[in-house]
């Protein structure tokens, strides 16, 4: 089982807080330390909306372009983790970040939640790894069954493992179904673990250990009153270890009593926190978490004109974003559908930022009631 600890831009672009955060990551056991290479226009439209600061309002996308590094950056923190003992993991967002990482041979590449449905990218990945057999680690929140299986089927099995996860800051525990582990991995023939974004150290992990996930997955922070994006959700240092105990624990309880090991790492649990873990076991039906329904289409990526255009224009590549619509834009056709609309003459007037739709385009497409 191992254990991943996920930094993500909690450095806030500082080296030394990012080598801080590695030590404190392999210190409380962590097996992977996870970074995120971010660029703004890979993530989002200029226009996607605002996001509250105690600062005040600012624009979603200047957020995310403050989180913006030089490569060289995840390089240092790459060999800096090697030096530590432990492994290097990282999540593209696009094209260029996920070349870029590539070139730096990071040991595992992470796509997180919201790049399940990008196409693109993972044809890409897909490309690579029929020459390079990299691991990948495929996050699956605010996902239907249909989303998981097309990221699997570009990907390919081989060397693929999938986490089960809730796209919600913080997600609510009892939400978590944590039955759909052994499912999922049954449904994939992959092996399955949790991303979790729960605030308790011990629960999430602690029952999807005992439903036998391979991996987890956990947001850590310096502190919690730092202006990370994630730092409220993530856990310190001493949370984190606490966490790590935890589930080695359960490792060491099935090395102890084999097959029966679930049942008794269960009723441990339920002797301490009663009916909340049949509650976070859940029925095993995957279906969107309440918490993150509402997200479904926004979250994850759409195609969006990164212009405006006239009736008549030929779309090129540089007009269409492979894009999260988040906060105010409309929502856009499905990735899968990039080819399609590159090269296709507008049929109307489109604005900067909104999402595509088949009836802008004067062309023969698929079925419109399979393409949102």
């Amino acid at each position: 089982m191992k254990i991943i600890a996920e930094i993500g831009t909690s450095h806030g672009g500082n080296l030394q807080k990012a080598k801080e955060l590695i030590d404190v990551a392999v210190e409380s056991g962590a097996d992977f330390v996870k970074f995120q290479w971010v660029y703004a226009s890979e993530i989002l439209h200029p226009n996607t909306g605002f996001v509250q600061l105690p600062t005040g309002k600012i624009p979603l996308f200047n957020r995310f372009k403050e989180l913006e590094v030089r490569p060289d950056f995840f390089r240092e923190c790459l060999e800096y983790t090697h030096q530590k003992g432990a492994q290097f993991l990282c999540s593209p967002f696009g094209t260029k970040s996920l070349e870029e990482l590539l070139s730096i041979n990071p040991d595992a590449i992470k796509i997180a939640s919201p790049e399940l449905n990008h196409i693109p990218l993972l044809q890409k990945l897909a490309d690579f790894r029929k020459t390079h057999d990299i691991p990948v680690i495929i996050s699956s929140g605010v996902s239907k069954l249909s989303d998981i299986e097309e990221a699997v089927s570009t990907l390919g099995r081989k060397n693929l493992t999938l986490l089960h996860c809730i796209t919600s800051y913080p997600a609510p525990e009892e939400e978590y179904n944590l039955r759909l582990i052994p499912n999922l991995s049954a449904i994939f023939g992959i092996p399955c673990g949790v991303s979790d974004h729960s605030l308790d150290p011990i629960l999430v992990p602690s029952v999807a250990a005992a439903v036998g996930g391979t991996i987890i997955e956990k947001h850590i922070t310096l502190s919690k009153e730092t202006d990370g994006l994630d730092d409220p959700v993530a856990l310190t240092g001493e949370q984190f270890a606490l966490m790590s105990h935890c589930v080695h624990q359960c490792e060491a309880a099935f090395r102890q009593y084999g097959p029966n090991a679930e049942s008794y790492i269960l009723n441990q649990l339920k002797d301490e926190y009663g009916e909340r873990i049949e509650k976070i076991l859940g029925n095993g039906v995957k279906t969107l978490a309440p918490a993150e329904a509402a997200n479904y289409g926004r979250t994850n990526r759409s195609l969006h004109f990164m212009r405006s255009l006239n009736a008549g224009d030929v779309i090129s590549a540089e007009d269409i974003g492979v894009l999260r619509t988040e906060k105010e834009l409309s929502v856009g056709i499905h990735p899968r559908f990039l080819e399609n609309i590159i090269g296709s003459r507008l049929a109307r007037v489109v604005a900067d930022g909104a999402g595509v739709q088949w009836e802008d385009v004067l062309a023969s497409f698929p079925t419109q009631n399979t393409c949102k």
